[in-house]
């Protein structure tokens, strides 16, 4: 069935929700189209009892050449200014990720289609070459995986990840690599080679050690108890770690800060962030399928917490208040985490990596120096 979107640019109605037997290990409840597209198409139930022939959602996965691939940003919220992301889309289809609506501008939903229909950028660490051979690039410190996992289980065939690194490697260019995964230990030769030189740190994303929550919100990451490990791994092995505690979910998972913060400590993890839940765009309604369906007996109060730290909206999008909020319960769990991390003597040092090591790489008929 297709509606017309309304004037106000809503819709006229809500897409219908995707039978479980072919979301199956997904983690979006419905695939709704995007805001950028003219009409809504909503499935029916036309009396038949067909539900049981609609066929498990697979992973498509087309490969990309892209023309670029440093992404630069001035947001004052983040401590970094340039990213790459080798992937778009992601498998992992966590519920909560902010970077959903970002599949609507390919013409695609932020729900099912976000972690289903996948791009590889497989020329992304030749782009690379070329943009650090530029002679005006000036080294600085590189996040790999700010919107979507680097280390996503297609990761492990396309190996595009794996590139880039080895191109950071050669030029000996800073990175800071962010993650859920613990395929990030494949490449562990590479950090440890990496983070001798300064060159490298990894922040791994935990967001509850429960793990049937995790396998409701993350449903094909890592469990909780890989990322530990993981987290220890990567410590033992001479890499600077930081755990992320990303997002916090009132009501679902804001009880185990405390908790996660004590975890990653004991496992290595030296530094430590946090973000509280955003729900922008298309987010807002996806979350609040997921809501209703795992956690109905706590679904409106996660929503109405989360209101109160945005004005009575869903989500401000305004620098310093999108990740953190304000408000009564925002300067509860500020305090609460500044409160762990003091206890547990995380932060002390900056974690800065080091720049000057920079070697740019030769431009195509550029003459190698000999020295």
């Amino acid at each position: 069935m297709t509606h017309n979107r309304n004037e106000s640019g809503g819709h006229e109605a809500s897409g219908a929700l995707i039978p479980e037997r072919a979301r199956r290990g997904r983690g979006a409840r419905s695939n709704r189209v995007g805001r950028f597209e003219r009409e809504l198409r909503e499935a029916v139930d036309d009396g038949w009892g067909l539900e049981q022939d609609v066929p498990a959602l697979r992973t498509q996965v087309q490969r990309e050449n892209v023309k670029s691939i440093i992404t630069r940003n001035d947001s004052p919220d983040l401590s970094f200014d340039r990213s790459i992301n080798p992937y778009r889309g992601c498998e992992h289809g966590c519920t909560y990720c902010y970077a959903r609506p970002t599949h609507c501008y390919l013409g695609h939903s932020a729900g099912l289609d976000f972690e289903t229909k996948l791009y590889a950028k497989v020329n992304a660490a030749e782009v690379l070459e070329q943009e650090l051979a530029h002679p005006r690039y000036e080294a600085k410190f590189l996040a790999l995986g700010a919107v979507t996992d680097p280390y996503q289980p297609i990761e492990r065939e396309y190996r595009v990840t794996r590139a880039v690194l080895e191109v950071l490697e050669r030029t000996s260019h800073p990175v800071g690599i962010i993650t859920k995964s613990a395929l990030v230990l494949r490449d562990i030769d590479i950090l440890t080679r990496m983070a001798a030189r300064n060159l490298v740190k990894v922040a791994i994303s935990v967001t509850t050690l429960d793990r049937t929550i995790a396998r409701k919100m993350e449903p094909r990451a890592a469990t909780p108890a890989r990322r530990l490990a993981t987290i220890e791994a990567l410590s033992g092995a001479g890499v600077p770690v930081a755990v992320m505690v990303a997002p916090i979910i009132p009501a679902i998972t804001d009880s185990e800060i405390e908790r996660i913060l004590v975890a990653a400590r004991t496992a290595g993890a030296r530094e430590a962030g946090y973000v509280i839940l955003r729900l922008p765009l298309e987010l807002k309604e996806l979350f609040r399928e997921w809501l209703a369906t795992e956690f109905p007996d706590r679904a409106a109060r996660a929503i109405n917490i989360l209101r109160s730290m945005h004005g009575g909206k869903d989500y401000t999008p305004e620098w310093r208040i999108r990740q953190r909020g304000r408000g009564p319960y925002a300067d509860q769990i500020g305090a609460r985490f500044r409160l762990s991390i003091k206890r547990l003597g995380m932060n002390v040092r900056s974690g800065e990596l080091t720049a000057s090591l920079f070697r740019r790489p030769a431009s195509p008929g550029e003459q190698l120096s000999l020295l």
